[in-house]
């Protein structure tokens, strides 16, 4: 016969979690570390509302157009959490909250920006993030760290709802947007797809670059409004 252990209640105080919403708009900060000094490489706006219960992150857009003070204060948000968890060198990623309070930190960690989001950035004559990230590890002088170029931004185009993804139509109409570089479907055909809060993925990205921020965002989003996605609801595929 097995033995039940029973487990005797321990005196003392009890952990508890307390959360709260904050409440604001929402930042993206890439940068790069270089023993504790933080050098911010952009500074992305997400122009879409991002409340609760849950949300798709949908249009990055660099460089941003909030006022100098309010960037600077970002900056020194993701420093100095940066300085509290340990994190001295190499790249690091923050998501944070702004209000009326200042910068609230959502996410920090010592990696680079996640998915394709990378390809809006180039730095110095042409060089990637990535390339920045290998030279700090090899080494090399962080040099040519200013963001080259035009205002650039990324749509994570979302999924509408669950099913199977049947076919994607208006990528050439989509791609033909003045501003937009690409637009890439990762997303398989004929594959389940699952939205938000379940889901994890997006149906893929959308780039665009132009002389403005504002005209980047409308850019994507004229672009996005030109694809058409034919997703067969689960319902559909039981009977």
């Amino acid at each position: 016969a097995a033995l039940l252990e029973t487990t005797e209640p321990q005196p003392g105080p009890k952990s508890f979690l307390v959360e709260d919403f904050i409440p604001g708009f929402e930042v993206a900060l890439e940068g790069m570390l270089d023993n504790g000094v933080l050098r911010v490489l952009a500074l992305f706006d997400k122009p879409d509302p991002l409340d609760g219960p849950f949300f798709e992150e949908t249009i990055y857009v660099t460089p941003s157009r909030l006022p100098p003070d309010v960037q600077t204060a970002i900056g020194e948000c993701a420093a100095h959490a940066a300085q509290a968890i340990g994190l001295r060198t190499g790249p690091m990623h923050a998501e944070l909250r702004v209000n009326h309070r200042g910068p609230w930190i959502v996410e920090l960690a010592g990696r680079s920006i996640g998915g394709l989001c990378s390809q809006t950035l180039r730095f110095g004559t042409d060089a990637s993030l990535e390339e920045l990230i290998i030279r700090q590890a090899c080494g090399l002088p962080l040099e040519g760290l200013s963001r080259a170029g035009q205002a650039g931004g990324v749509m994570m185009i979302p999924i509408p709802g669950a099913g199977m993804l049947r076919s994607v139509s208006g990528v050439d109409e989509a791609r033909a947007v003045p501003g937009v570089e690409d637009v890439e479907i990762t997303a398989p055909l004929h594959n389940p797809i699952v939205p938000l809060p379940e889901g994890d993925s997006y149906l893929g990205f959308i780039f665009a670059r132009g002389e403005r921020p504002a005209s980047v965002e409308r850019a994507l989003r004229e672009a996005h409004a030109r694809l058409h996605f034919e997703i067969v609801p689960n319902i559909l595929l039981a009977m």
